[in-house]
């Protein structure tokens, strides 16, 4: 376009008779530069809002690996290599055209139809490799839930097709052009549709639901509720983290990613209007994240002390009530108020704490605490965000109507409770339509026996089981157990009147 107006312009510059046709052609040639300069700076943003969404995969490793024993370390770092393997090829085939294929329809659809393998010439390159990060993201949230439990197979089988097919359908309801709820339809839902900058329901509550079923199929670790004999513990059994400090390693990658996670979702950064936008999510991301981590620490430090007498600063409390109030600011950062991003990560910080004593009541093993953290935190995003949005902030941003406002401004702006009902539907949806079927995929993992690994390979560990080397030399495992995983696996030689027969004598049924 550009290059058409240079050359039309320099024509008329040579041919010029007045004054009027020279500044025509000077205010064409610096509008197509700026056009072009704003569109490659859009781009640009969009990578690197992407870059820095993809680091998250880092924080995930290290938070998974930190909090797990260490003899399954290994393995659940290369579930976090696999997330991105599989992910990329899932969302590259069928993802990525699920979610946003067929935009040009205008009728509003329950999944795109169109872009498979990105074979359409005016593919937005930028875009897809922002919505591969947030679908890396997602995956990587169930990896510490199921660690030291849950076999390869089954964990690369779940990634595909929650990265491919049930996220896919999520992030299209809220997020295409003809998304049932999205707010650039042409008819949103009550005139508003839901507001979610950038994911705190789609990619943290459908990874937290989908760690909740699969935890609930998968069954406890060993030890944790149950004794051998499968008698209920009276106290549950804690499986210490392995190493605090890549725990908070993880927890300052996954802060920092977030940067990209919630300010890059404004997509473009080249208008001064969306650069306030953008500076506001990143406002609210850091306030959400100090809230909640300051939250947690002094709440669960007075309930220690009340039951105790003693003080004691929790870490991982800490850690992830951080998380949480990250989780919780990601659906408003850009329709709310600081003050409100505070409010929000405070109550995130104690919904965590509620949630994690829920989980053990309920006996539900969770080895890094992702539910509480993505599943009620995404709720409570999703629900806050019909609380606190600002008409003025809603408009700025482009995602909503400014007419259907945050429930506690109805009374000032003369509002409703459309824009609450929408999030809270919202929310039943995400929940119905990930349970049923990331239940039903992983009910039948289990039916078939491709779910869990066997008992002697999680007494012995991952690692060796998986991998023949551990993460680390130091920790001491069974030599017992050890020996009888070595025999279980060796082949035994049979002879028969023909020859030397080898068969596989092994325990368990892997693949």
């Amino acid at each position: 376009m550009a290059d058409n107006i240079f050359k039309t312009c320099d024509s008329n510059l040579d041919n010029a008779n007045n004054i009027t046709k020279l500044i025509q052609c000077i205010s064409d040639k610096n509008e197509a530069l700026n056009s072009d300069l704003g569109t490659g700076v859009d781009k640009f943003y969009l990578l690197f809002a992407g870059t820095l969404v993809y680091f998250m995969q880092t924080g995930f490793a290290m938070l998974c690996a930190g909090s797990i024993r260490s003899k399954n370390a290994q393995n659940v770092l290369l579930w976090n290599l696999l997330d991105s393997c599989g992910g990329a090829i899932a969302f590259w085939s069928v993802g990525y055209a699920f979610a946003y294929g067929g935009d040009d329809m205008g009728d509003k659809t329950f999944i795109g139809n169109k872009n498979f393998f990105l074979v359409e010439d005016e593919t937005e390159h930028q875009l897809w490799f922002f919505q591969f990060a947030f679908a890396c993201a997602l995956s990587s949230i169930v990896a510490g839930t199921i660690a030291e439990r849950c076999k390869m197979s089954a964990y690369l089988c779940y990634s595909v097709f929650l990265v491919g097919f049930v996220y896919p359908v999520v992030a299209h309801s809220f997020w295409s052009t003809n998304g049932f709820l999205s707010n650039t339809t042409k008819d949103p839902l009550w005139g508003s549709g839901a507001i979610d900058l950038a994911g705190s329901g789609p990619v943290h509550m459908t990874g937290g639901v989908t760690a909740l079923v699969m935890a609930i199929i998968l069954g406890p670790r060993k030890g944790r509720f149950y004794d051998e004999a499968g008698k209920p513990l009276e106290f549950p059994h804690k499986f210490p983290a392995h190493s605090v400090v890549l725990q908070f390693l993880g927890t300052f990658c996954l802060w920092f990613g977030w940067y990209g996670f919630n300010p890059g979702s404004t997509l473009t950064i080249s208008s001064r209007n969306m650069g306030n936008v953008a500076s506001l999510a990143a406002v609210n991301t850091t306030l959400g994240a100090a809230a909640g981590a300051l939250s947690a620490l002094f709440t669960e430090s007075l309930l220690t002390y009340r039951l105790t007498g003693h003080v004691i600063y929790d870490t991982t409390a800490t850690m992830n009530g951080c998380l949480t109030g990250l989780v919780a600011i990601t659906a408003g950062c850009a329709t709310v108020y600081p003050w409100a991003g505070f409010v929000i990560g405070i109550v995130a910080g104690w919904l965590y704490l509620a949630g994690s004593r829920l989980l053990i009541k309920l006996r539900i093993d969770d080895a890094v605490d992702a539910i509480p953290v993505h599943l009620v935190g995404g709720m409570w995003g999703v629900i806050s965000t019909g609380l606190f949005s600002n008409g003025t902030l809603i408009a700025a941003a482009g995602i909503g109507s400014d007419k259907h406002v945050g429930w506690f401004y109805t009374w000032s702006s003369n509002g409703d409770f459309t824009l609450l009902g929408i999030q809270l539907l919202a929310v039943l949806w995400i929940f119905g339509w990930t349970s049923v079927t990331m239940g039903s995929y992983t009910w039948v993992l289990n039916y078939f026996g491709l779910l869990r690994v066997d008992p002697l390979m999680e007494d012995v560990g991952l690692d060796l089981s998986y991998h023949d080397n551990a993460a680390y030399n130091h920790e001491k495992i069974d030599p017992k157990k050890i020996d009888e995983l070595s025999v279980s696996r060796s082949v035994k030689k049979k002879r028969s009147g023909d020859g030397v027969r080898a068969e596989d004598d092994v325990s368990y049924d892997e693949e």
